[in-house]
């Protein structure tokens, strides 16, 4: 009975790797000191959203392998998000209202960036004011490198192995 309570799931291991990379990546100190993403709670959630974009980009290019391990991604950010606020104190009812506003905030961007993705560099630029930096007014040359940014990831991660990434294994270029 108990090995069955203690017993690893590999794959949750794995999102747990792959999440905890994103975030690291997300909050790397050179996007906040260098190109004006706010060093807030407003900003940190948009940088581990863009993160997050990434990393479902490249899940939904393999979708019939990938679905259930994307969800299982999900799950943990909108967990840990939840878990984050309690730490800073926020109280039950606070909880819900704030997560549910994170929640359409995500696919918000989500839908955004995949849009301007197709339609180009002005569109993707837009994009990221509107999101990554709707809560401060940005440079344009903080705007470029983010969308460079964004671009060399998306094709960096075109590259890695779709075994490896759910195996929590996944590198950012830097």
């Amino acid at each position: 009975m108990f090995r069955k309570l203690f017993r690893r799931d590999s794959e949750s291991d794995a999102v747990h790797d792959l999440y905890a990379s994103l975030v690291e990546q997300a909050r790397q100190k050179v996007f906040y000191e260098n190109h004006s993403v706010p060093d807030s709670l407003d900003g940190r959630f948009d940088m581990i959203t863009l993160h997050m974009f990434l990393v479902l980009h490249r899940l939904k290019a393999e979708k019939e392998t990938t679905e259930t391990f994307s969800q299982k991604l999900f799950d943990l950010m909108f967990y840990d998000m939840d878990l984050s606020l309690r730490e800073m104190g926020v109280g039950d009812v606070g909880v819900g209202k704030r997560v549910k506003a994170m929640l359409q905030g995500f696919y918000g961007r989500l839908a955004a960036y995949e849009e301007a993705l197709q339609q180009g560099e002005g569109s993707l630029d837009g994009a990221l004011e509107r999101n990554l930096y709707g809560t401060t007014k940005a440079d344009q040359k903080s705007v470029q490198y983010m969308r460079e940014y964004l671009i060399r990831q998306i094709e960096h991660l075109k590259d890695q192995d779709i075994a490896k990434i759910m195996a929590g294994k996944i590198t950012f270029h830097t």
